[in-house]
């Protein structure tokens, strides 16, 4: 990879050098610390990826593979932590990650109410993407259930970011600008389908 970081946006510049050095071995590890709740940048690291890939330096299909399997190895050991571990565990070095017993309470309420639905939309919002893994075992959510929506939501996550990053090219940081935005969007979505469906259970009833 011999672009000059000069012509690399300023948004990917942080993980640059760790694909120039290690490639698709970056990637995959990045994005699957982040998956279990150890503060990385995977997301902006899977998008970096795409970039280079963009310029011919790696395979985006490579790279498409290589993140989707981080992320669902990453859930799924977030996934054992929530689940063998249980909330001692998760509470004792979840301190460092910001993770107190009221947001874990509310985090598992929340999970328990609307399951794999929230396991696949969790991957595009920032904070739930790294601990949805953790919070799915804490909640007794079955493996099975969990490994279906986690991969169709890891999928999806890698294909849109992987495309934005391929394509956009010099133009990544107007995207990157508007990407707290759509993670924002994302979790608006989310309480409004939690409102309607509280609406619609007291209709019922």
């Amino acid at each position: 990879m011999n672009v000059p970081t000069e012509h690399i946006p300023s948004t990917i510049q942080l993980v640059a050098p760790a694909i120039k050095q290690y490639g698709y071995l970056a990637v995959f590890g990045l994005i699957l610390l982040e998956d279990f709740g150890v503060p990385s940048p995977g997301e902006t690291t899977l998008i970096a990826a795409a970039f280079f890939s963009g310029l011919g330096d790696l395979n985006i299909f490579i790279v498409i593979i290589i993140a989707v399997l981080g992320a669902i190895i990453g859930d799924n050991i977030g996934y054992a932590i929530g689940y063998f571990g249980g909330h001692p565990l998760v509470l004792k070095f979840g301190k460092y990650l910001f993770i107190t017993k009221e947001k874990l309470e509310k985090a598992e309420n929340f999970f328990n109410k609307h399951g794999g639905k929230i396991v696949t939309l969790a991957r595009f919002v920032e904070g739930l993407r790294q601990v949805n893994g953790i919070i799915a075992g804490l909640s007794d959510m079955t493996w099975k259930k969990f490994l279906i929506f986690n991969s169709i939501g890891a999928s999806l996550w890698v294909i849109l970011w992987s495309l934005i990053g391929y394509f956009a090219g010099q133009h990544i940081n107007l995207f990157l600008k508007y990407q707290l935005m759509f993670s924002i969007g994302v979790g608006v979505l989310i309480v409004i389908y939690i409102i309607y469906r509280f609406i619609n259970k007291r209709k019922v009833r």
